[in-house]
């Protein structure tokens, strides 16, 4: 059996392997964004929301709130990985106060391009939040 301190240790090592690791892989924009995403969840009653399965597997919803055709509010959810939890949240983040015809427009370029970058294994991520983000908005506009 492990002794505490031990245990404590072996957390530890596991966690800077993990941290060196992204910190190879991930821009440091894409690192803050998943392990603080301050979007994520939902809204109760959102004008709109829409959900989309990625290609990977990943789900993703995003729910608006709209005053004047302005976004007021906006929450995503994900059961993805750090790319996708990145993603999502800066997207939110970059739509608040985006009227719709600002956020239709907006690319996966842009939003890449925010995050400093994807590897090329978790580019869906980005289309992804678009891909959701823009469906949310075409539920809105259906109603």
């Amino acid at each position: 059996m492990i002794e505490q301190s031990n245990f404590e240790k072996l957390i530890k090592d596991i966690q800077k392997k993990i941290d060196k690791d992204e910190e190879a892989t991930y821009s440091k924009k894409v690192i803050y964004e998943y392990r603080n995403p301050t979007f994520f969840g939902n809204i109760k009653n959102p004008d709109a929301s829409a959900t989309i399965k990625g290609s990977c597997g990943d789900t993703m919803r995003i729910d608006i709130k709209i005053k004047n055709y302005i976004i007021s509010d906006i929450r995503f959810w994900t059961d993805g990985c750090g790319p996708s939890v990145a993603s999502g949240n800066m997207l939110s983040k970059m739509m608040i106060g985006k009227s719709l015809k600002q956020a239709k427009n907006f690319t996966k370029k842009q939003l890449l391009d925010s995050l400093d970058g994807l590897p090329k294994e978790n580019l869906h991520c980005s289309k992804l939040a678009i891909d959701t983000l823009h469906l949310s908005i075409n539920n809105y506009l259906k109603k």
